[in-house]
């Protein structure tokens, strides 16, 4: 990597956490100058302006937590494991391993009116992610793990909203303990359908 595209990632790194924490609107220029130890003319060298900034960095942000989910679930071998690995990964969020929480949601809520750039970026991975668990709930159907009963596409929209929903909840209460609970109902749902 050459030096600039080290400090152009050095910019967005460092801006990641305060977009995630602060959101997009409450985080300055200045703020971001400060973490990644930069100056303005170097920050508009890279980005046109905040909303190429806010643009780049929200992929950054996204990719981080797909990547994370991903590898969380990808040492099960089966639709079952892998479902519950998601949910394992997602049980606690107070201590998530992207700092401020979720920024799915975080970048959600912010963006539903206010930056439609980013609001599409979520909307992508949003639709990914339900047509990956929709996939990973199908397979195991085919595979005989799972019963031809369970809709996966509904299981699927009802787990990543549910998980997403109780993400919040957990914040504002700073407990995890809903999540615990429904990551325990969700499994004990799954499991009514397992055929092994």
């Amino acid at each position: 990597m050459r030096k600039a595209e080290r400090t152009k990632q050095t910019i967005i790194e460092q801006a990641a956490p305060l977009f995630n924490q602060k959101g997009i609107a409450g985080t300055t220029i200045d703020d971001v100058l400060q973490a990644a130890k930069v100056a303005k003319g170097c920050l508009y060298s890279h980005f046109e302006n905040k909303d190429d900034l806010s643009a780049q960095t929200a992929d950054f942000l996204l990719a981080k937590i797909t990547g994370r989910i991903q590898e969380a679930m990808s040492h099960a071998t089966s639709a079952k494991g892998r479902i519950f690995a998601y949910l394992d990964y997602c049980k606690n969020p107070l201590d998530t391993t992207v700092v401020g929480g979720c920024p799915i949601f975080n970048l959600a809520v912010e963006a539903d009116d206010n930056n439609p750039a980013v609001k599409q970026k979520v909307g992508a991975v949003l639709e990914a992610a339900q047509e990956r668990f929709v996939a990973i709930l199908q397979e195991g159907i085919a595979q005989g793990e799972l019963a031809p009963r369970l809709n996966a596409a509904d299981f699927a929209f009802k787990m990543f909203s549910a998980v997403e929903g109780a993400t919040v909840i957990c914040r504002v209460l700073a407990s995890s303990q809903p999540m615990h609970r429904l990551v325990k109902t969700l499994k004990d749902e799954l499991e009514s359908y397992s055929l092994e």
